[in-house]
């Protein structure tokens, strides 16, 4: 690999004593840019007076536009990543050094952006460093790709060693109080007074990638779904995007208890609102699922293909539920998600009902 050879070619450099103004770059995906709201939680603790920019997709954006971590968004445009699209390597360097930040803190393996960030001439490159992909960065972390740690540890580290200490910090997103009135209002027309619980059927759908096979078959949602609502006599709300129309009216088909749906019809930082008000809020490896968990709900992700220990909610009070097996894939490729199957690998709907309810008991 020509990687671990340029890796050579630039000098690392230790702890960064000051920085005034920081690019933080995360362009995707909603979970992965929540999971690191920990690692942003962080640096403004280390660099509490600095001018702090996160480069960061306009799909992702909405999510953490209110986060007091940051104080402006670089639009790095509507793909994954800026070089996903015709022209977009060289237009997020021409944005970087726009910015004339004088640190970069990229959480990306790619060797494409330890690259942009190099040839964007920021002097004080920090990122992480997979097989040697960030070679352009000046002070890197290696990462093990075989190692069952979790995304999120993976960032704090980098803040770590930017810091030159060891930092802890939670992934979480500020409920906002515009956003938390409209939910109220809305569950008032609907009549759905508290207790209700929330579920998103959909996910493993986003500009980097598709993964049905994240998704809970509808059916051992729905069961599941009934059992927790019954148990708290409580309503269930069903959410989604314009895409889940046909996922979340087969959910509701199958419930023997009533339900809200709404599709397409809120914000991320209504579903947060929503979520946080919630008794218990449930759904799958998702974007939503990891927004829901920061903005304080007790949250429950259904996990299937994915591993926890890597990717469930990076927060204090969450369920992750799932089978465990001997042959984790720690770098989940599309033929171990093809081969998936939830009837045979994934938890039941028995089981997951038992843990649910274990997670908010019945008063």
């Amino acid at each position: 690999m020509i990687y671990p050879v340029l890796a050579r070619l630039f000098p690392q450099r230790k702890g960064l004593a000051t920085a005034s103004r920081i690019v933080f770059i995360r362009p995707c995906c909603i979970g992965d840019v929540v999971t690191a709201t920990a690692a942003l939680s962080a640096l403004r603790g280390v660099f509490p007076h600095a001018h702090i920019t996160w480069a960061i997709g306009s799909w992702s954006a909405p999510a953490i536009a209110n986060h007091p971590g940051h104080d402006a968004i670089l639009d790095t445009g509507a793909a994954a990543l800026p070089w996903q699209s015709e022209g977009g390597m060289i237009r997020f360097i021409r944005q970087l050094r726009a910015g004339k930040f004088d640190l970069a803190v990229s959480l990306l393996r790619s060797p494409l952006m330890s690259l942009a960030v190099f040839l964007a001439g920021i002097p004080a490159r920090a990122g992480l460093d997979s097989g040697g992909r960030g070679f352009g960065y000046n002070l890197r972390i290696a990462v093990d790709p075989s190692a069952r740690e979790h995304e999120g540890a993976i960032y704090l580290r980098l803040i770590s060693a930017i810091a030159g200490r060891e930092l802890q910090a939670h992934a979480k997103v500020p409920v906002d109080a515009e956003a938390r009135q409209s939910v109220d209002a809305r569950l008032k027309t609907e009549r759905t007074p508290p207790p209700y619980l929330v579920a998103h059927p959909g996910g493993g759908s986003n500009p980097g990638m598709y993964m049905a096979s994240k998704r809970y078959p509808p059916a051992q949602l729905a069961a599941l779904l009934d059992s927790v609502s019954e148990a708290h006599d409580a309503r269930i709300v069903l959410i989604g995007g314009p895409a889940d129309t046909a996922l979340v009216a087969d959910v509701a088909d199958k419930l023997k208890r009533p339900a809200v749906c709404w599709i397409g019809e809120l914000s991320f930082a209504e579903i947060a609102a929503l979520a946080a008000g919630a008794l218990v809020y449930i759904g799958n490896d998702s974007g939503l699922t990891h927004l829901a968990a920061a903005a304080g709900a007790p949250a429950v992700m259904i996990m299937g293909p994915t591993d926890p220990a890597r990717y469930a909610p990076f927060t204090p009070n969450h369920l992750a539920l799932w089978k465990p097996r001997a042959n984790v894939n720690v770098e989940l490729d599309s033929t171990a998600a093809r081969s998936w199957n939830w009837e045979r690998d994934g938890i039941s709907a028995d089981d997951a009902a038992a843990q649910v309810l274990k997670f908010v008991p019945p008063r």
